[in-house]
């Protein structure tokens, strides 16, 4: 018995020649490196689409407020004030504040849901800023923290409120909320990074958004509270905010609680930004 054998020889590797090789490539000059400000207003853009695509995200910022501002408004209004009207002239620029507040939390649950389904570790891998998906978030937020304001605005001048300040002391009253809730998101972004789970996130936020507010002087003035709940009361940062939005609206805001505001958004951003960060670029 025979038994045949064949043999191949093996192919050899294929060398583009160089003139292949120029008529691939491109010659024209590689696109610059996108700025930071470039690449956070990406993010902000991309926050802005995810809205479009599932509108009830914006449930918190236009239902919710009409529901704080129509149960505290008729809830309370005789019994603290004798006057529904008279008491919503104290307390819409309170009841702005925090529903603009209570909003900033869901940047931390944002931020920890694409963490899970894995978005971040594109992110880092891109040639960008490396804070901007973060600042992206905040931008977009803004946003629905603009439209919570106008929703809240548009209820109470149908209600009865008028405004001492006038439309330009509202701007500024709005600006000024929103400026605060843009750094205030930032230790929502901590917690997004530090915990695991978005319930976690939305937990430990609530822990925290509940004192802040209901222990301010956003429905009742902090003279008639007792003496060691006004200790609180006094250096809390959103006893500052809604002083000076409440007294942006009415034409009589001072100074002193201008300097707090800004002092409290600067420290939010110097030290929970870094932590942000510090956390983002080990987690």
């Amino acid at each position: 018995m025979t038994t045949a054998t064949t043999t191949q020889e093996a192919p050899s590797a294929y060398v583009p020649s160089a003139e292949v090789i120029g008529a691939v490539l491109t010659t024209a000059e590689r696109p610059p490196r996108p700025s930071a400000a470039s690449a956070a207003m990406a993010f902000g853009w991309r926050a802005m689409l995810k809205i479009k695509h599932v509108p009830e995200q914006l449930f918190d910022v236009t239902v919710f407020p009409v529901i704080m501002t129509l149960m505290f408004t008729y809830l309370f209004g005789g019994a603290l004030a004798g006057s529904v009207t008279d008491y919503l002239q104290f307390l819409l620029p309170g009841i702005m504040v925090m529903s603009v507040v209570m909003t900033t939390m869901y940047t931390g649950v944002s931020v920890n849901t694409d963490i899970e389904k894995g978005v971040f570790d594109r992110f880092r891998t891109l040639p960008i800023w490396r804070p901007a998906p973060m600042v992206g978030y905040l931008l977009g937020d803004m946003f629905r923290y603009t439209a919570a304001s106008v929703v809240i605005l548009v209820l109470g001048l149908i209600l009865g409120f008028r405004p001492g300040g006038g439309p330009a002391g509202v701007v500024a009253g709005v600006a000024v909320l929103v400026a605060f809730s843009f750094a205030f998101s930032w230790v929502w972004t901590m917690f997004g990074l530090l915990l695991r789970s978005e319930k976690s996130v939305m937990g430990a936020s609530m822990m925290v958004l509940f004192p802040l507010t209901f222990l301010s002087n956003i429905l009742v003035r902090p003279e008639t509270m007792p003496g060691w709940l006004q200790a609180f009361v006094d250096v809390n940062p959103i006893t500052h905010l809604v002083a000076v939005v409440r007294g942006l609206m009415q034409g009589d805001v001072g100074g002193g609680e201008l300097v707090w505001v800004a002092g409290w958004a600067a420290a939010f951003i110097a030290v929970f930004g870094s932590l942000t960060m510090w956390l983002y670029n080990r987690k």
